[in-house]
């Protein structure tokens, strides 16, 4: 059955290379919704469904960590698993990330096969 995907990162770029990454990664993709920091991912929530979120971590307006932290007082989203992909080196971060419920994190720059592998644990 297909996936609705809600993919946060302020980087189009990245968002876009997200969405084939998935593709390549034999994920069953169904629709792909884009946000651009966690407040548009939260916006993004109150029409959508999702069964996946993709997030960064270090975002403008409201960062990934603060993302997951709202995310628990949405009860429609609560089960919804959040990999984390970020350049965010710092141990602590990716450590309070994963304590505000993200199930894992993909480091940038990231390969298909990370993604897969992290996903099929996931999904």
């Amino acid at each position: 059955m297909p996936l609705d995907v809600l993919i946060v990162d302020d980087s189009a770029a990245i968002r876009k290379i997200l969405q084939r990454v998935l593709i390549q990664a034999d994920i069953q993709v169904g629709k792909v919704i884009e946000a651009g920091d966690g407040l548009e991912a939260l916006e993004q929530l109150k029409s959508n469904k999702v069964g996946l979120i993709l997030s960064d971590i270090n975002m403008p307006n409201m960062d990934g960590l603060q993302l997951l932290n709202e995310l628990k007082a949405l009860p429609d989203h609560k089960g919804v698993p959040v990999v984390m992909i970020t350049t965010e080196g710092a141990q602590a971060k990716v450590l309070e990330a994963v304590n505000l419920g993200a199930v894992g994190y993909v480091r940038k720059p990231f390969t298909a096969e990370q993604i897969k592998e992290k996903l099929v644990g996931v999904l």
